[in-house]
């Protein structure tokens, strides 16, 4: 028998819309243990990394095809439940005017420090205190890129779920895994490393170049406003600056933590 046509929600005061849209704080974030990806692609390439996929909201305007089928039996077959919506509805909980035509609600996922291992040609990134979402989604989109094997957080970082820090990562956050520590943690783990660290620094004399690829690398990237903190620069080995012309400010943080993985990683399909 063809399955019975789905009820479509169109009120915001719906107890599912209002779990959705209580995803967009931090503290809902924190509660659920989920976070919203927008986008049939990314969805799609989530179900096929084994995320679980609690929710999947689509529209009533999504239309049909292989990857819809696909992200709908890939949320299903994780226990997860498919929901219709109008129009109107999905760009008010998208909150933009040119709304996906598919939000999934996916389980959020941490890996533990001990899966951070040390190999030939294998590229960790530490990133300590970042502030903005855009920042972190676009460095997790070009740590997939270059091939990275996983980011550490450390401090206060912002919370890489966020729906700003999801969409600047173009999909990549389920293609980079990601460990947590405070300041503490992290420095009792370092000693334990394998490889070699690299970090930035205007002190520093050398170049991004001077760097040869290959060896197992963690590189550490300080937060926008005040870069490295010296108690975290000295558990490197290795400290770079990246030039720039005489007078100009600085470089957005995402566009110089893409130089460095560019200068440190070598992905293997490359």
């Amino acid at each position: 028998m063809p399955e019975p046509s789905p009820v479509v929600i169109s009120s915001a005061a719906n107890p599912e819309i209002k779990a959705l849209r209580a995803l967009e704080s931090k503290k809902g974030r924190s509660e659920q243990g989920a976070f919203l990806s927008e986008g049939l692609r990314h969805v799609v390439e989530a179900v096929r990394r084994g995320w679980r996929v609690r929710r999947l909201v689509l529209s009533e305007s999504a239309g049909s095809g292989a990857l819809l089928r696909e992200a709908i039996e890939g949320c299903r077959a994780g226990g997860g439940r498919v929901l219709t919506v109008t129009d109107e509805l999905m760009t008010r909980v998208a909150r933009r005017d040119n709304a996906q035509s598919v939000i999934a609600v996916i389980e959020q996922r941490w890996a533990p420090i001990d899966t951070v291992r040390a190999g030939p040609g294998v590229t960790w990134l530490a990133l300590e205190g970042i502030r903005d979402p855009g920042n972190l989604g676009s460095i997790v989109r070009s740590a997939d890129a270059f091939g990275v094997a996983g980011i550490i957080l450390i401090g206060h970082t912002v919370d890489p779920y966020s729906t700003e820090a999801v969409r600047a990562s173009m999909g990549s956050i389920v293609n980079v895994p990601l460990v947590r520590l405070d300041e503490h943690g992290y420095l009792d783990w370092h000693p334990g490393w394998g490889g070699r660290t690299v970090g930035t620094h205007l002190a520093a004399s050398d170049r991004p170049e001077s760097i040869t690829r290959g060896p197992p690398t963690l590189l550490v990237m300080g937060n926008e406003q005040s870069g490295l903190p010296e108690r975290i620069a000295v558990t490197c080995n290795h400290l770079v600056r990246i030039p720039m012309r005489v007078g100009a400010d600085s470089l957005n943080l995402a566009a110089a933590t893409a130089i460095m993985l560019f200068a440190v990683a070598a992905p293997a399909d490359a």
